[in-house]
């Protein structure tokens, strides 16, 4: 069994069901998430794999299972896990509008935190895709819209 889907809610598990009906597996921990500590999915495009680094989410959010919901770790964990998902599903989204961007985020109206700016710039240099990174990363922290889009671009 993977061990991300603990950390998944309802918005995730629905994510999830249409990633898996888009034809993309998902695969946990791969040799590529040793690229580094502070990647936590990847989607291995010609592959159709999504890749989720429970392990490298685990170190970023210290969690481990003595940790109570009360510290914070588990939530920081889940938080990295379900936020990484919601990530690759907007780049599956985007693999089904012929590999571009879908346009959905203006730039000038969105704010990206500090902390996302650092991981847009890692993730560009891995991808060299800025539109398609800083839309996935602008778009990550809304599950809704991204079932929508997944449902408008891949059915």
């Amino acid at each position: 069994m993977l061990e991300f889907l603990v950390f998944l809610n309802v918005h995730e598990k629905k994510i999830l069901e249409l990633i898996k009906q888009a034809n993309y597996e998902v695969e946990e921990n791969t040799p590529l998430c040793l690229i580094g500590d502070e990647f936590f999915g990847f989607l291995k495009k010609p592959q159709k794999r999504v890749v989720i680094c429970t392990e490298n989410a685990k170190k970023y959010g210290g969690y481990n299972f003595a940790n109570s919901p009360k510290s914070g770790s588990a939530f920081q964990t889940g938080l990295m896990i379900r936020r990484a998902l919601r990530h690759e599903a907007v780049h599956i989204a985007q693999e089904c509008n012929n590999g571009e961007a879908m346009n959905i985020v203006k730039k000038e109206n969105i704010k990206i935190s500090p902390h996302k700016l650092k991981a847009l710039k890692g993730s560009t240099s891995l991808t060299g895709d800025y539109e398609g990174e800083y839309e996935a990363y602008t778009l990550e922290d809304r599950p809704r819209k991204i079932i929508s889009l997944l449902k408008e671009f891949c059915f």
